[in-house]
């Protein structure tokens, strides 16, 4: 039975929230704008010059201490994970999130606030189906000094078990789970963030949580108050009286869920998890989490994700009519045997083109390109990948017999194995950004016998031809 194929998602409109950061303590203007395909998270700092974007990427992780921080370029976003958590408990893909300031409003602590604007501003589908990384094998990461460890294994769906152990009476062991993410909404969202008294006094006396107060952190306390700390928490929270539940929390705030701090947990776990920049398919264990083995092991899977990408064969009917011959790619190519690279075109839309080689040990470079043990120059791969993506490019003018195609740049080229005679070779190019003025910007791969042989990021021109050579013709 085939599957279902899910198409992308975003937003219908733009929705915006105001509120103040919990570590900043500024006034900060959020505002979640539709995005196109392909798009996934990105965050655009508005109150800089040029409107720097950082993406949510692991690898721009470079702090954990007390959320988790993203920096590209020197621009920072802080604590972006409760954003992000709302983002992918709603199963939207493409969404730019504009800031006036470094960090988004805390507001509850939780992606309660987060989640209701995105559902107010509507979720309609895209054309693109949405890419999954489907989980085969388990993979874990384990923090030796904590204990702490995050393993993912295979599941029909996405799902999150976190195990938190604090070691104390009054927050001990705490379990939650998220069989589907469909019931992140009622189960998950409105868990707000909590601390322990000790951390906050040392947070409080360096000046480094300015935006809290007791609607927005849940405080455990976790040893006896004195009357230098009640008033040092009268003034920083702006309350006349401060007493301690019998439940071991500060008051003015009642629990949303008796395992209110796991779950938690698992919402950060949801949006640090969402770095890894593609949606998984896979249950998630989570034993003792916090955002630095989160984001270690977002960095981890991510990676693993690019190689298997990479070396991901595409599986093609090389015995099937071809979308074009030989004789059709010489109508639309200028080029002519012996420097013709490209026997067919397997497919071709808009964004991509398949080619196929077929190297023979009639190949004229064969001749001198060590003849006892002939191998196909990887110069010439890459001149077969960028003629095969000219076929994409001038797909978009009428006449493309009047053009001629020119390398601009070639970048990020790797070799990895060798191409002999008897091969065929498929080349796949996918455009890395729309075709603009005739240049093409594409990430092309080559594969033979199975495997990657050769990848690169080219990017080429096309330029008419001069009218006294059309003319000739």
């Amino acid at each position: 039975m085939s599957e279902i194929i899910v198409k992308q998602t975003t937003i219908a409109k733009e929705v915006s929230l105001k509120g103040v950061g919990l570590h900043t303590g500024k006034e900060v203007t959020l505002t979640f704008k539709p995005a196109p395909e392909n798009y996934g998270y990105a965050f655009v700092r508005v109150d800089l010059e040029g409107n720097p974007i950082i993406e949510a990427d692991a690898n721009y992780v470079v702090n954990t201490q007390r959320g988790t921080v993203l920096e590209k370029h020197g621009v920072k976003i802080q604590t972006c994970e409760h954003v992000l958590a709302a983002l992918v408990g709603l199963e939207i893909d493409n969404v730019c999130i504009e800031l006036d300031a470094s960090e988004p409003p805390i507001m509850d602590g939780s992606a309660k606030f987060f989640l209701e604007a995105l559902e107010e501003a509507g979720i309609v589908e895209q054309e693109q189906p949405r890419e999954e990384y489907i989980v085969k094998d388990v993979i874990s990461y384990i923090d030796e000094e904590t204990g702490s460890e995050i393993t993912i294994i295979p599941s029909d769906e996405y799902q999150v078990t976190t195990m938190v152990d604090f070691g104390t009476k009054v927050l001990g062991t705490q379990n939650a789970t998220l069989k589907h993410l469909s019931d992140f909404k009622r189960d998950i969202a409105d868990s707000r963030t909590f601390s322990f008294l000790h951390e906050l006094e040392m947070l409080l006396e360096h000046g480094l949580i300015k935006g809290g107060d007791l609607n927005n952190a849940i405080v455990y306390v976790d040893k006896e108050l004195s009357p230098a700390t009640m008033d040092k928490l009268r003034v920083a929270f702006g309350k006349e009286d401060i007493a301690v539940k019998p439940n071991g929390i500060l008051d003015n705030l009642t629990l949303h869920h008796p395992n209110e701090a796991a779950r938690h947990k698992l919402l950060d776990v949801i949006g640090d998890l969402a770095l890894v920049g593609t949606r998984i398919r896979g249950k998630v264990i989570a034993n003792k989490p916090g955002h630095f083995v989160n984001t270690q092991f977002a960095k981890k899977l991510s990676k693993i994700i690019k190689i298997e990408k990479r070396n991901k064969v595409p599986s093609y009917d090389l015995h099937q009519e071809p979308l074009m011959d030989v004789n059709q790619i010489m109508a639309m190519l200028p080029h002519r045997p012996p420097f013709l690279l490209v026997d067919k075109i397997l497919e071709l839309s808009d964004s991509h083109v398949v080619g196929v080689k077929n190297v023979t040990m009639n190949e004229p470079f064969f001749v001198g390109h060590f003849p006892g043990a002939p191998v196909m120059p990887g110069v010439l791969q890459i001149e077969a990948m960028a003629q095969t993506g000219g076929i994409l490019v001038l797909s978009t003018v009428p006449d493309p017999e009047n053009y001629l195609t020119f390398f601009m740049k070639i970048d990020k080229v790797k070799f990895k194995q060798k191409v002999v005679p008897g091969d065929t070779l498929i080349f796949k190019a996918d455009l890395i950004t729309p075709i603009r003025r005739g240049i093409c910007h594409m990430q092309a791969y080559a594969y033979a016998n199975g495997k990657l042989v050769a990848e690169a990021e080219l990017m080429a021109q096309i330029a008419r031809k001069k009218e006294e050579e059309i003319e000739k013709k």
